[in-house]
C-alpha cells in the first residue's frame, strides 16, 4: 500500500487535535474531490513498519485526541490489509485516544452488508474503529457548515455501537 500524506496535527477530520493517515488508491472518482491525487493506488510513499512507528510516535503526546483515516479509500480491498497492524497498535498502545476512518463505502450496505468488500481484515478493521464517517461525496450536496463531513449525504457513524445493535447508531 501506498500513502499520499500523514498529517502530525490534524483539526478539521474529527473532533480534537488528531493525527491522520491519506492512504493512496480510490475507485469512487468522486466529482469534486479535495484529494483527487490520492485516487491512483501508486501515488505517495510506500507504507512500511517505519511509516506505523512515525505514526505512533505522532499520537504520543497527551494534546493528541486520536487518529483518522482517509484517503484515497482506506476500506478498499487492496488497502485493508495494510491498515490492521497501524489500527490495532494504536488501540492498544493508545486506548484512550478514538481512531476515525472515512470511506466513500455505505457503511450497511458495502462494509457490513454483503458486499465483496468484507475481508478477514474488515473485522478487525471495525473493531478498532470508534467512528466511521460513510458515503461518497456528493459535489450537489456539499455544505461547508456541515461538521467533519464535506456532503450532507454523508454519515457520522458509532461503528460498535451500530454493530452490537444491528442498525445505524449516530454521533453526535
Amino acid at each position: 500500500m501506498k500513502y499520499a500524506t500523514i498529517k502530525p496535527t490534524d483539526v478539521a477530520n474529527g473532533p480534537g487535535i488528531r493525527v491522520s493517515l491519506f492512504v493512496s488508491g480510490c475507485t469512487h472518482y468522486c466529482e469534486g474531490c479535495f484529494n483527487a491525487e490520492a485516487w491512483d493506488f501508486q501515488y505517495g510513499q510506500e507504507f512500511t513498519d517505519e511509516t506505523i512507528e512515525t505514526i505512533l510516535g505522532y499520537l504520543d503526546h497527551t494534546y493528541i485526541t486520536g487518529f483518522t483515516l482517509l484517503g484515497g479509500e482506506p476500506m478498499h480491498p487492496e488497502n485493508q490489509k495494510a491498515l490492521v497492524p497501524l489500527v490495532e497498535k494504536i488501540k492498544k498502545r493508545f486506548p484512550e485516544k478514538t481512531i476515525w476512518c472515512y470511506t466513500g463505502y455505505d457503511f450497511d450496505r458495502d462494509i457490513t452488508g454483503d458486499m465483496n468488500l468484507r475481508l478477514p481484515e474488515t473485522n478487525r478493521l471495525l473493531s478498532c474503529f470508534d467512528v466511521m464517517v460513510d458515503g461518497k461525496f456528493q459535489l450537489e450536496n456539499k455544505d461547508l457548515k456541515l461538521r467533519f463531513k464535506g456532503s450532507s449525504n454523508q454519515r457520522i457513524i458509532k461503528v460498535s455501537e451500530s454493530l452490537s445493535l444491528g442498525e445505524i447508531v449516530l454521533w453526535e
